[in-house]
């Protein structure tokens, strides 16, 4: 069964985690002892209905503020599609669990608030969703029950979206018109809506089109594992266990590992004890070579036709996660599948104007903001630019000094 993994973000009190309640109620995928457990917790509604976002606010500070810190995954499924949400923190102070949760989704639900409109954490939101490639958006405007359902209100803010989406990278937007708290639009089509002609929320997950297949076929297989038994029966084995981000590799293609640019031949690829010709995309496997050659984890291997670039000096966007500002001075342990190399910031190339989503320069970066970067790496590392290969153009970085992961970076392109 196809499987759709969402987000959900907006501004603080725009219903977020009512909404994901009322489609876990609505769709009889909340268990008995939670439904005990939101009665016990006595939180209803003005109008004395249950307050479904209990099932989604799961920290005890969440419920004592009636906010969302964390980022809440839930899961559940229909007869059309299986289904994993992350529900994403509305306050600015969180914006980096909101890129926590959107980094491996394919779909982006941007709530807004019919009362308020296009807000700041609107249009953070919704560039940190063009910023980590995620394709699809659906721009839930919520609440309409409070302000009589008119569509004027839906309207413009449909405009003020369409005017905001022109400077981001996003394929395809879809708007519907809800009340989480009622449940108008999101299992069934509502009656209080009648101008609306589109689906109701529900429907529109079973049915949207998500193309998992990567845009870049190029052939990436960062080795996690060097696997050497050692043993009397396989004295000789040595295999290369790790998942292929990118493109296909069959047995008999010519290979170049990276960074040492030694090549050999696929000899045997291996997935749960079988034999396989071809690895796709996605497939996690053990890759055998026709010769020995020196081959260590966080090593990766490529087409000899098809070479991403290698270089110790990149240019990244990046999301700065941590308390801590950027520091010029300081060292960085940058992560990128299963290799780890000590990186140094060169240069902040500016910081982005979420507000007006324009470019300033910068000495440094703060908590939550969003900028790009030049860093030198000591030593080579193969890259594909995000755009082109979002698995293999992505990396964290991580404080020397505490092992605390403070930055996600998008790599562009390397420098000369």
């Amino acid at each position: 069964m196809d499987l759709l993994k969402f987000i959900t973000a907006g501004s603080v009190d725009d219903g977020k985690s009512t909404l994901i309640g009322r489609l876990l109620y609505d769709t009889n995928s909340v268990l008995d002892d939670q439904l005990e457990a939101i009665q016990r917790a006595n939180r209803k509604n003005n109008d004395g209905t249950l307050d479904l976002a209990i099932l989604t606010d799961g920290l005890k500070a969440e419920r004592e503020q009636g906010i969302t810190i964390d980022v809440a995954y839930k899961y559940f499924q229909t007869e059309k599609r299986k289904f994993i949400i992350a529900d994403a923190p509305g306050h600015i102070q969180y914006t980096r669990n909101m890129v926590t949760g959107a980094s491996n989704s394919d779909l982006a639900i941007i709530l807004i608030d019919a009362r308020k409109g296009v807000v700041e954490q609107t249009r953070r939101h919704s560039f940190i969703v063009s910023l980590l490639g995620i394709p699809n958006v659906l721009v839930c405007v919520n609440k309409m029950d409070m302000v009589d359902y008119d569509q004027a209100v839906f309207d413009k803010i449909k405009t003020d979206y369409e005017r905001l989406a022109q400077s981001l990278r996003i394929k395809q937007i879809d708007y519907i018109p809800v009340s989480a708290l009622k449940g108008d639009n999101i299992v069934t089509t509502s009656i209080n809506i009648p101008w609306y002609q589109g689906r109701p929320l529900l429907d529109f997950l079973e049915t949207v089109q998500i193309d998992h297949a990567s845009d870049n076929k190029q052939a990436r297989f960062p080795v996690q594992w060097v696997i050497r038994p050692q043993t009397q029966a396989l004295h000789d084995y040595r295999g290369y266990a790790g998942r292929v981000v990118g493109g296909t590799f069959e047995v008999g293609d010519r290979v170049v590992a990276l960074p040492s640019g030694f090549s050999s031949i696929v000899s045997r690829i291996e997935l749960a004890n079988n034999d396989l010709n071809t690895a796709p995309e996605g497939a996690s496997v053990v890759i055998h070579l026709a010769d020995d050659i020196d081959i260590s984890r966080g090593d990766m291997l490529v087409k000899q036709d098809e070479q991403p670039a290698v270089s110790q000096r990149f240019e990244a966007e990046i999301c700065w996660m941590d308390t801590r500002p950027l520091d010029l001075n300081q060292f960085y342990l940058l992560q990128q599948h299963g290799k780890t190399a000590k990186v140094k910031i060169q240069d902040v190339i500016y910081r982005v104007n979420v507000e007006t989503l324009q470019q300033s320069a910068a000495a440094a970066l703060d908590l939550n903001d969003i900028g790009k970067i030049q860093f030198k790496s000591a030593d080579p590392l193969a890259f594909d630019s995000y755009v082109s290969n979002k698995a293999n153009g992505g990396a964290i970085l991580i404080d020397l000094r505490n092992n605390l992961t403070v930055a996600a970076l998008m790599i562009t392109e390397p420098v000369d």
